[in-house]
């Protein structure tokens, strides 16, 4: 009688977890971050993966400000929206979670897929750089920049400074304020920032300058073409 081995039960594979510095393909990031605890944060930058650190104040509170000055301008814009820490797929190297985006819902420049992803490249993205402020102005902002994200914000938080770049035949350029200490961004009419003010911790100026671009004829226009491109606008 030959005496038969007890089939061994399959052992499942565990999901290797997301770890600083790998190199991934997009599908397999998705994968294992798809795995991960519900407030785990990872991006991947040019293939490579980077995991966030814990967030402090001095991370937190300026994106805060930053969200209530680009949220007052949405809720203004109709056809405008915005999003916080939303991952976007912009290529298959690159699926960044920017702090803050602002996006045209209709004929812009990205969409949003069946799954609940943003995929291509949000008109405008603002960074708060901290730790890592190297990334977010060298492999980020040259992810960004190849797909073609028209404006870019980054806020480096240990020095205090904000840094505008506006795409121009294909590079960044810096844009400095006014005399004033506006920027008015190219893209979004009557999205005005009182750059000193933000930095200050101002709320109140930044608003008030922001509501000034919200009155200007600029803005009006722009709400007017995007209610054309509205699907409802189409069928009435």
């Amino acid at each position: 009688m030959v005496l038969q081995h007890p089939q061994q039960p399959a052992r499942s594979v565990p999901m290797p977890p997301l770890e600083s510095g790998d190199r991934l393909t997009r599908a397999e990031f998705e994968r294992r971050y798809q795995a991960t605890p519900e407030h785990f944060k990872a991006e991947l930058i040019e293939g490579v993966v980077y995991v966030a650190s814990p967030v402090r104040t001095f991370h937190g509170n300026p994106h805060f400000n930053l969200i209530t000055w680009l949220g007052v301008y949405s809720v203004a814009t109709p056809g405008v929206s915005g999003s916080d820490n939303t991952t976007t797929r912009l290529d298959m190297d690159n699926e960044p979670q920017p702090d803050a985006l602002l996006r045209i819902e209709v004929g812009g420049t990205s969409t949003i897929s069946d799954d609940g992803y943003i995929e291509g490249a949000p008109e405008l993205v603002a960074e708060i750089a901290t730790s890592s402020a190297a990334i977010d102005l060298e492999a980020k902002q040259n992810a960004y920049r190849r797909n073609g994200v028209q404006e870019y914000l980054v806020w480096q938080t240990f020095e205090n400074r904000l840094s505008w770049f506006r795409l121009q035949a294909e590079e960044y350029v810096l844009v400095e304020p006014d005399a004033e200490g506006i920027i008015r961004s190219s893209v979004f009419p009557g999205l005005w920032l009182a750059a000193p003010a933000l930095l200050e911790g101002r709320m109140i100026e930044v608003l008030n300058v922001l509501q000034a671009g919200l009155a200007d004829p600029a803005h009006r226009a722009f709400v007017e073409l995007l209610d054309g491109r509205s699907p409802t606008s189409r069928t009435t």
